[in-house]
């Protein structure tokens, strides 16, 4: 038993200093008052905890920012399943570049591609343009509005959920479908009683990470949004740097992670209904 302690020691230390204890003074510092001059005032105290609690503002914050998650998520779900399977099923040759293809916008910056479609979808843009020829005499607003934000992280996410599910279709075996189509099952049973329920591992563990980015995502509300899409981070950084009202931050933080949390033990309990 001394050798194993060893050898975790370091890595129990390294997360002790970097993530529990500054999530620890995070949750102590929602304990506290904030002073109008931007100061702290002395805890422990629960008069912030109660303010948001009786905020109905903050109610909706939350409880829109996890629907957005939620939405989000489905859409890139449903726009990365059919590409992820046709890059399983592609011949080998062709699997790696198609591969690559997909997940390369992860080589480029969060905050270039959402410049990149704050240009697309402008008043001025590609979309825009394709609209007024197609006929579209004013077409909608798709900047700095909710719909230009969801497009975007749907996206931005869609590389990530790809590569979930890919580790998901790893247990997929054509025979199974091919036995599945020579008993006289027609295409999309095959899909609903073999395809899919083989994949909902990774199914389950794109949709976590989708959700989790989601709620977590800054700098693309911030930026597509202009400051009319108000998520959680953006709240939080509002309250923190505009405002400077730290302890209302802090406690959002850690509303923050108790979402987190929820949606961990979440995924942990479909996981093993799934694979049961």
């Amino acid at each position: 038993m001394r050798l194993p302690g060893l050898l975790l020691g370091p890595a129990l230390l390294v997360n002790l200093a970097i993530f529990i204890a500054p999530m620890a003074n995070l949750a102590a510092l929602s304990f506290h008052e904030a002073r109008p001059s931007g100061g702290v005032g002395p805890g422990p105290t629960l008069a912030t905890w109660a303010s948001i609690a009786e905020d109905e503002y903050y109610v909706e914050l939350v409880t829109g920012s996890i629907g957005v998650a939620l939405g989000v998520t489905v859409l890139t779900l449903l726009a990365g399943y059919p590409l992820a399977l046709f890059i399983h099923r592609a011949a080998p040759r062709w699997r790696n570049l198609l591969m690559v293809a997909c997940i390369s916008p992860l080589l480029v910056s969060a905050v270039v591609r959402t410049y990149g479609w704050m240009v697309i979808l402008g008043d001025t843009g590609l979309v825009a343009a394709m609209l007024r020829f197609l006929g579209m005499a004013k077409p909608p607003r798709m900047v700095f509005n909710l719909t230009g934000v969801v497009i975007a992280l749907v996206e931005i996410l869609m590389p990530t959920m790809i590569l979930c599910l890919l580790a998901g279709f790893g247990r997929l075996n054509a025979s199974l479908e091919e036995a599945a189509a020579s008993l006289g099952a027609p295409r999309w049973r095959v899909f609903t009683r073999v395809v899919l329920p083989l994949s909902l591992p990774g199914v389950l563990l794109g949709c976590l990470l989708a959700f989790v980015l989601t709620v977590s995502s800054f700098i693309t509300p911030k930026l597509l949004g202009g400051g009319r899409v108000i998520l959680l981070a953006t709240e939080i950084y509002d309250q923190a740097i505009v405002t400077l009202n730290w302890p209302v931050a802090a406690a959002l933080s850690v509303l923050s992670l108790a979402v987190f949390g929820l949606a961990l033990l979440l995924y942990g309990r479909l996981l093993r209904v799934v694979e049961a």
